[in-house]
């Protein structure tokens, strides 16, 4: 993604050609865009937001894929998950809120079925990932 793709002023990134080759829009949390600004700050993009190892390119995907691997090792997480995953879990949340259809891009509400069955679950048992994420760490 480019550096541009990201809009400080609303906190959102622009994902370009994603799934199903579409742009889509998503935005940060306030943790989330702190820890992007704190990155911006030190590694100083100039063209990627997230460069690769070879000057001028951007990050691979499956550069990302080793990153998220070597994160679910370190957490201890023994489930099989992919980075997929995060996306269904984001959908799954959005859902509960009503704004999955624009957000995720899809053109119809029919795509957003495949997550209504987790909707069903009981809500106030349903928590955000990187809340959970922070209560662990005690912030």
């Amino acid at each position: 993604m480019h550096l541009q793709d990201l809009d400080p002023e609303r906190k959102t990134l622009l994902i370009r050609q994603g799934k199903g080759r579409k742009d889509r829009l998503t935005f940060l949390s306030e943790a989330a865009f702190r820890i992007v600004k704190a990155y911006c700050r030190h590694e100083k993009p100039e063209i990627w937001l997230f460069f690769g190892q070879t000057k001028g390119r951007h990050l691979s995907e499956r550069s990302v894929q080793k990153i998220f691997e070597h994160a679910l090792k370190l957490s201890g997480v023994a489930k099989k998950v992919s980075v997929y995953a995060l996306r269904h879990s984001f959908a799954t949340h959005l859902l509960e809120q009503g704004y999955i259809q624009e957000l995720l891009g899809y053109q119809s509400s029919r795509t957003t079925e495949r997550y209504t069955h987790v909707s069903v679950k009981d809500v106030r048992r349903i928590q955000s990932p990187l809340g959970r994420m922070k209560e662990r760490s005690g912030e």
